[in-house]
């Protein structure tokens, strides 16, 4: 997803629209410049409100995985967040992202400014109908900020203060998202080194799984995870809720990757488009398999929390380049992915990091293995250049995530009182519950 509207990229891709070479008294062959322009824009809205619906898949996988008396709590902060994001976007961050020929760090003053979306109609001389509408490109790329945000807010549950956490969503969406996003896809200094993130396993999926590391480990575990060296489990309120928020994230995914293509005016691109979702549904449906397999083999039983953790890992693995692999390779990069969840989840226990949902697993590490998996598919990766984009993004997200952490702790406190914990962040921070018909005495 390296070009966009704002980029000067983009005046090239524009350009190379094919045009057909036609006798004197041939009927015309080439894609009329209005018919890419609408096919591109509807992949850009279509593409958009799947991704938005992967908001909802969020807002059910954390209301399942948590407690009950902390299921309000989430679905308070998957709404506040995206809401933020929305804003917060439009007023900083797509402009950020997107400086054009600002993107040299002196001048990118000049993009912090609201976006304009100008109303351009097809009869208007000067109407730029190359490529797609600029409100169509902003859309998507907004669902792809909220995202990353939402990708935080599972991993802190059920100890995390509502407001500390909000005023943290809205620089992550307003700053450190669109910054490290314009390295790549803004045409910055990731893209020109040859990195390559097709749609997001670096971008978008590590900076929410590093954001939510350096939470989680200067907010600390909750209270009775870790005892006597040994884990508690603290088992999620709803499974069914859990299930159906990973089968509409994985619906999502298939915008998330495919609207990725950015183009779809010429046959190739549609058969490109096509081939993004029998990939991405490949690598879902690897991690899976291998997450029921490997839990049955090592718990003598399969554990549900890590086959849904084992799609979203496949998926997350094949964001980083779902068009090269053939559909046997993207099965088998999303089945390392399940792998990853397996392992992983147990490893941060041991570390006494506390990972509500497994985000960390599934976002980060299986992001970080998705965007080194290109090398294996696509002969213009190279491994420097795919370590370089990572180490470069994680630095940068670790750091800025951290101050902003220790600042609000510093503050006005990021972690609620041990009693408000106890009794539940429903009762205690928002006075409601989920369930009240079921609520113990």
């Amino acid at each position: 997803m390296t070009y966009s509207l704002k980029t000067p990229l983009l005046a090239l891709a524009a350009t190379a629209l094919p045009v057909a070479a036609m006798a004197q008294d041939a009927t015309p062959t080439a894609v009329p410049t209005e018919v890419n322009f609408i096919l591109t824009t509807l992949l850009f809205l279509i593409g958009g409100f799947l991704v938005f619906f992967m908001a909802a898949g969020f807002a059910m996988l954390e209301a399942g995985l948590v407690r009950s008396k902390n299921v309000t709590m989430q679905l308070t902060k998957n709404m506040a967040l995206f809401g933020l994001a929305c804003i917060f976007y439009y007023l900083i961050g797509f402009n950020l992202m997107y400086p054009g020929d600002a993107w040299i760090v002196p001048n990118v003053i000049g993009a912090l400014s609201p976006t304009s979306l100008e109303p351009v109609g097809l009869a208007a001389a000067d109407a730029d109908l190359s490529y797609a509408s600029v409100g169509s490109d902003f859309f998507f790329q907004l669902m792809f900020c909220a995202a990353t945000a939402s990708i935080v807010s599972g991993a802190l549950a059920e100890r995390i203060k509502l407001w500390p956490f909000l005023i943290f969503v809205v620089i992550l969406t307003a700053v450190i998202y669109p910054v490290q996003a314009s390295w790549k896809w803004g045409a910055g200094f990731l893209d020109q080194a040859g990195f390559l993130d097709f749609a997001g396993s670096t971008v978008v999926h590590s900076v929410g799984g590093w954001a939510a590391l350096t939470g989680a480990i200067i907010l600390g575990p909750r209270i009775g995870k870790y005892r006597d060296g040994r884990v508690t489990p603290m088992l999620g309120s709803n499974l069914t809720l859990a299930t159906l928020g990973t089968f509409i994230l994985w619906l999502g995914w298939f915008g998330f990757n495919g609207g990725s293509q950015l183009a779809m005016g010429t046959v190739g691109d549609v058969a490109d488009v096509s081939r993004i979702f029998v990939n991405t549904n490949a690598a879902a449906a690897g991690g899976v398999v291998v997450a029921l397999i490997l839990t049955q083999v090592l718990y003598k039983k399969p554990d549900l929390t890590m086959i849904l953790n084992g799609a979203l890992a496949g998926l997350v693995s094949i964001t980083a380049e779902p068009l090269t692999p053939s559909i046997g390779a993207a099965t088998l990069i999303g089945a390392v992915g399940g792998v990853i969840v397996v392992f992983t989840v147990p490893l941060l226990d041991k570390f006494r990091i506390d990972d509500v949902v497994g985000a960390i697993p599934v976002h980060l590490v299986a992001g970080i293995w998705g965007t080194i998996a290109v090398i294996f598919t696509n002969s213009d990766a190279s491994l420097g250049a795919q370590l370089y984009g990572i180490i470069t993004v994680a630095i940068f997200v670790i750091v800025s995530s951290a101050v902003v952490w220790f600042i609000l702790k510093a503050i006005m406190g990021i972690r609620v009182p041990q009693e408000a914990e106890v009794t539940g962040l429903d009762m205690s921070e928002l006075g409601m519950e989920a369930y009240p018909e079921f609520a113990q005495n």
